[in-house]
């Protein structure tokens, strides 16, 4: 019997040994003090506002990139003219290649409406340059309907001979003032 009481004993002790163990354990992981918490929020929410900022920043750059190549797709655009045979409105191979790289920019800025302006150059009459001009822009207009573009975003104008870009009279500024130019409403 007293065996039997020694044994109650000892489990006894050993069951009170792993309450106590138990209960240091619960004090051991509770080992952050409330103000250790709030530097640690405090940390956290620095780090979350720093990536935010980065991101932002980053965001930021990238819109920027966005917005810049639009704008040097839209120079490029209007600086790019189509030129023209001597006495001639039809699209050389050169001149559709080109109108093909602006109907791609214009599929791609679909609230921009173009003005194409015909041109000539000095040589015939002002009236026979004003249709001629004409004859030109509505080469330009029509190359472009045919690539899927709609008529009314296209405006077209002749200037003639009025609006030289070269007011030379030898063949390399004649040449320069046979042109299509683009600009945007």
């Amino acid at each position: 019997m007293q065996k039997k009481l020694l044994g109650g004993v000892v489990f006894l002790m050993v069951i009170a040994g792993l309450i106590m163990l138990a209960s240091c354990a619960k004090d051991a992981v509770q080992s952050t003090t409330p103000e250790e918490q709030t530097t640690e929020d405090a940390d956290k929410k620095a780090e979350a506002e720093e990536a935010a900022r980065r991101e932002a920043g980053q965001r930021a750059t990238e819109e920027d990139a966005i917005r810049q190549a639009k704008e040097a797709a839209r120079k490029m655009f209007v600086s790019e003219d189509i030129y023209f045979d001597f006495d001639d409105s039809s699209l050389t191979s050169d001149a559709q290649e080109m109108l093909r790289q602006k109907a791609a920019w214009m599929r791609n800025s679909p609230d921009v409406l173009v003005v194409v302006e015909g041109h000539c150059d000095e040589r015939g009459t002002a009236e026979y340059n004003l249709a001629l001009g004409d004859q030109r822009a509505a080469s330009v207009k029509a190359f472009l309907k045919d690539l899927g573009l709609t008529a009314s975003r296209i405006r077209t104008i002749s200037y003639g001979e009025e609006m030289p870009v070269d007011k030379g009279g030898n063949e390399d500024a004649f040449a320069k003032n046979r042109r299509a130019h683009f600009d945007i409403e």
